[in-house]
């Protein structure tokens, strides 16, 4: 399953958001456009919805509240709302779809109340909300039904599509200097902080499966790579192990501390890809990597995600991660600043961007080059 469409209104930078989504979709803007709070409206509902230690007020509280994630151009408007269509396919009709509101209770309380929740399975509605109950107890309305076992039974299938909701943005130094750092993890670790961990956690035969795919790539990708291995060493902590072959001796052995930045984060990203058959977010992957790499990265992600059925969010600002003559304009979101919040367009929506991707141009030739373009067809 995938969300094939998203609409939000008084998110961060976004007063209001329609648009469909492809099961690959770049998100592309210039700096402080909102594409890691775009991103972040899926991790939102993923906390949500988490079976252990999730809920509607502790996401709430983890972005600092609801003075913090409405938007600056809400006006006299309290709420903020959200609302998926989840469907097979991008192109099929929404097998479910799930609405959610909310806004702060006052200004003397940092709770938040539901304004409503609805859920709809094939055009039929199964949970409208505020209902009679919650009239008569209001309290009720802390909580969503998402997170509530002995109310969601009838849509339990969005809780657990949304649970699996991945994104790491993983930070090298945080693997090679762990014994140094020695720090508190943060849950859902984002920055990969146990990352080894993660990997260790898998069932040895679907580890060697990953490994043996990423190894493909990393031949691919990286000069003179022979072997991606997982071992433990002799106090039993994981690690990767790789080979590579030189003119001067028939193999050199490297641990993941002896990698670099692009190494880790390329085997970070191809991990993510294939560990979830539901949401993978990427938070601009062409960083650290070369523009070899960068260019292959497109085609990377179809090709592993078509193996995993999943849907892919990338975030990007690189012209040459955008190159692939396949990416179709429907597959692009451009974020557009203006002054009463970003505006989001699908870029082939927009009669120059398509009438230059049909002449031959690639997407990262058109949009990513293109900002004042885009933002004074606003004015």
């Amino acid at each position: 399953m995938i969300i094939n469409r998203l609409i939000v209104k008084n998110w961060r930078n976004f007063q209001h958001i329609d648009v469909p989504l492809r099961e690959r979709q770049f998100i592309v803007g210039p700096n402080a456009s909102g594409k890691s709070n775009l991103l972040d409206i899926f991790r939102f509902l993923r906390d949500i919805a988490k079976a252990e230690g999730g809920g509607l007020q502790k996401a709430i509280s983890a972005r600092g509240g609801v003075p913090k994630i409405r938007c600056l151009s809400a006006g006299q408007d309290p709420e903020v709302s959200i609302e998926i269509h989840i469907a097979d396919t991008s192109d099929a009709p929404a097998t479910w779809c799930y609405s959610l509101g909310f806004c702060q209770a006052d200004r003397k309380h940092c709770q938040t109340l539901l304004t409503h929740e609805r859920v709809w399975r094939e055009g039929e509605l199964l949970l409208n909300r505020p209902d009679t109950d919650d009239n008569a107890d209001p309290d009720r309305l802390i909580q969503t039904a998402l997170e509530q076992n002995a109310a969601n039974a009838k849509f339990r299938e969005i809780g657990r599509f949304l649970r699996n909701v991945t994104y790491l943005h993983l930070v090298p130094q945080l693997i090679r200097f762990a014994d140094a750092i020695q720090g508190r993890v943060i849950e859902d670790d984002p920055f990969g902080q146990a990352f080894l961990e993660r990997v260790a956690s898998v069932h040895p035969s679907t580890r060697r499966a990953r490994l043996k795919r990423i190894e493909h790539t990393l031949k691919i990708a990286v000069p003179q790579f022979e072997k991606l291995e997982f071992i433990r060493d002799n106090r039993g902590r994981p690690h990767l192990q790789a080979h590579y072959s030189h003119w001067c001796s028939n193999e050199q052995e490297q641990h993941e501390d002896q990698f670099s930045d692009g190494v880790l984060r390329l085997i970070g990203l191809l991990w993510s890809l294939l560990e979830n058959d539901s949401i993978v977010l990427l938070e601009e992957p062409e960083l650290s990597l070369n523009i070899g790499i960068v260019s292959q990265l497109a085609p990377s992600i179809s090709r592993l995600q078509k193996s995993r059925r999943s849907q892919v969010l990338v975030s990007t600002q690189s012209d040459v991660l955008l190159i692939e003559p396949g990416i179709d304009g429907t597959e692009i979101l451009l974020l557009i600043p203006a002054k009463e919040g970003t505006i989001v367009k699908i870029s082939s929506d927009m009669d120059y961007i398509r009438a230059l991707l049909k002449a031959g141009l690639t997407a990262g030739e058109v949009v990513i080059t293109r900002y004042p373009e885009q933002s004074s067809l606003l004015e």
